[in-house]
């Protein structure tokens, strides 16, 4: 074994802590997978100000409307990517859970976000805004709260520049997805591959008896064994503080509570139940620290395979738009983005661990069933797009 071919994936998920509790408002906390959302928000739309500001020429008028438009667009955008992420993800994955405690829809903090359900709630929002405004005025249609109109928007251009920044985006998602240790890959039954130990990291710090036995945990790769079972092995530090003060009290602690802990997260390092916690046990300064040899499980690294492949569609899409900018037919990018986005999701469900238990009787995983319809909406698109690219030259 290569003292390199695997990643110790250890990485905190939180950025930094809000405590509001001196007002009864509880801890907040930050994640990276939050800011790396914001931030791709922030970004995309520097690019849309960009691209149709270009687009726009050097008439003034046209480019401080092309502000406002790109403004009003991101707003669309935000509130159609969290309602339709959250609501796919409750109707696609855990429909009877939340269905049977809808007030927990609107609970963000316990997670769950379908990027299927995004890339409708968008959709969605953007054929609203090309075909309907809202009512702000008094007048015949004061009732209605959504006013069809016709202010020259076409959607699949609206389309066809939405969706560069959107690849852009979910590239920055999923590398969020990967700072927050989920949709973790498979195994890789070999020694390449992401150890995700976040979760061992925390089970092992939770303390719900508050017995505060354990300061701190720590992992080493351990390049004197080699892989077993296609299992790498790992060292796992336990830094214990002062209150233990008895190596026999630690022993037991060890072979008992620490080794249950091991089995259960299973998904992370692999600890038989019937064979005893391998350590070595050593004294500094008044406070123990276990060296545990266990094995860790080395998985694909699937956020990342999607996040790099997100950024490089996005680099292709925008390259095509600087072709020809306004000139780009219809539905060109839009389609392009649809069948490359969706076929390579639908590949790599082959290397993702289901999200939900039912998913494990399906041929096709839940991810899967849904990217196949869009990638048949893209290759429709691309049709027609390639048709009316086809009458504009002819005419």
């Amino acid at each position: 074994m290569h003292l390199f071919s695997f990643i110790l994936w250890n990485f905190d998920p939180t950025f930094f802590t809000i405590n509001l509790s001196g007002i009864g408002w509880g801890v907040y906390p930050i994640r990276w997978y939050g800011l790396f959302f914001a931030i791709g928000f922030l970004i995309s739309q520097q690019v849309m100000f960009y691209m149709y500001k270009d687009e726009a020429g050097t008439d003034l008028a046209k480019k401080k409307e092309a502000e406002k438009f790109v403004e009003s667009i991101t707003v669309y955008m935000i509130v159609a990517t969290i309602v339709g992420a959250r609501l796919g993800h409750v109707l696609f994955y855990q429909p009877m859970d939340y269905l049977t405690h809808p007030l927990r829809i609107l609970n963000l903090r316990e997670g769950g976000l379908a990027s299927h359900g995004g890339a409708i709630g968008i959709l969605f929002a953007l054929w609203l805004f090309s075909k309907y405004r809202i009512n702000t005025k008094k007048g015949t249609k004061t009732g209605l709260f959504l006013i069809k109109t016709d202010r020259g928007y076409n959607y699949l251009q609206i389309l066809d520049r939405i969706v560069i920044v959107v690849a852009l985006t979910g590239a920055l998602i999923r590398f969020g997805n990967f700072t927050n240790s989920e949709i973790i890959g498979k195994p890789t039954h070999s020694d390449v591959g992401v150890v995700f130990v976040r979760e061992v990291n925390d089970a092992l710090t939770y303390d719900p008896r508050n017995t505060g036995w354990i300061d701190e945990v720590s992992f080493d790769k351990d390049a004197s064994r080699s892989v077993t079972d296609g299992y790498v092995p790992i060292t796992l530090n336990i830094f214990f503080n002062t209150k233990p003060t008895s190596e026999e009290a630690v022993n037991a602690y060890l072979k008992s509570g620490i080794k249950n802990v091991l089995v259960r997260i299973s998904d992370h390092v692999h600890q038989s139940p019937d064979q005893p916690l391998n350590y070595t046990l050593e004294q500094k300064q008044g406070k123990y620290i276990a060296h545990i040899q266990t094995y860790g499980v080395a998985r694909q690294p699937s956020q990342l395979y999607e996040s790099a492949s997100s950024l490089l569609l996005f680099f292709f899409l925008f390259y095509i738009w600087s072709r020809r900018k306004r000139e780009t037919p219809d539905g060109l990018l839009f389609g392009l983005f649809l069948v490359i986005l969706f076929t390579l999701r639908f590949l790599y469900e082959f290397t993702k661990e289901n999200q939900v238990a039912f998913e494990d009787k399906m041929a096709l995983n839940m991810g899967q069933w849904l990217s196949i319809p869009f990638v048949i909406i893209g290759i429709i698109v691309l049709i027609r797009s390639r048709k009316g690219a086809g009458q504009v030259t002819n005419s």
